[in-house]
This record gives C-alpha cells, structure tokens and sequence, in this order.
C-alpha cells in the first residue's frame, strides 16, 4: 500500500481540519484554499486517479461529494459551489481527491486560474470545517 499525505490524514496520522470520514471517504479542509471553506473529498482506499478507483467505488465516493457541496453550500450560505478533480497532471498529491470550493457571484473565480488564500489561523479554520460539519448530512448508498 502506497502511503501519501492523503492517506496520512485519512488514517489519522496527520492533523487536519476535518468535515467528515466515513468508511468509504473523508472530507477536509484544503490548507490553501480557493476560497475559505474549499473542501478536499478523498477515498479512504489509496487510489491515485479517478480511472484507478474501483467502478463499484464510484457511485459511493461521488455521493460523498455530492453531500460535500450541498454541504458547503448550506453550512457557508454560498450561491454555489465548484467541484473540481485533476488526474496526475497538476495533481498536487498522487492521492484522488476532489476539490469543492465555495462560490458567490463576482467573487474572482476566473477558468482555471486557482489564486490561492490563507485562514487568519487554526481558529479559523476550525470556525469553517465547523459550520460545513453541521451541514453535512451522511449519503445512504
């Protein structure tokens, strides 16, 4: 089994500022945001693309991060949100993951230029996973 950062945090090994884990996925916050609240939703099983996820893991992992923008959307009152997924080229972590950052009209989001920002601190950062946490609503499979 390869290990990564992903996998790290998702063994809890390494902090991070979750919203969700269950047995098929977890759900936190990215460390440089698009926009505060950009959430990361990765597989618990160590893939490294979406062509290496097994087919019946599909349906499972994107019904987690279908409840991630819901999530997002309700828990941060956004008007919206962008889901987004790169595979092996500009993939920061060879770790499947999914981007989904909160949108609001006229908030900059340009195409595929991603400026990145920082939370004041932990506090912070914590306020946000928070608020998504209590709007994140398990997916029956």
């Amino acid at each position: 089994m390869s290990t990564d950062l992903f996998c790290e945090i998702v063994a809890g090994e390494r902090p991070a500022f979750m919203v969700f884990s269950d047995d098929v996925a977890a759900g936190f916050l990215d460390t440089r945001p698009v926009f505060k609240g950009h959430v990361l939703v990765v597989p618990r099983v160590h893939v490294e693309t979406l062509a290496d996820l097994p087919a019946a893991g599909v349906g499972p992992f994107f019904a987690r991060v279908q409840a991630t923008a819901r999530a997002v959307e309700e828990g941060l009152a956004a008007g919206g949100t962008f889901v987004a997924m790169n595979n092996r080229i500009s993939q920061s972590v060879a770790h499947l993951h999914v981007h989904v950052v909160p949108r609001q009209k006229k908030d900059g989001l340009r195409g595929f230029f991603w400026p990145r920002t920082k939370y004041a601190g932990d506090a912070e950062a914590e306020s946000f996973a928070e608020r998504i946490r209590k709007s994140w609503n398990s997916p029956s499979d």
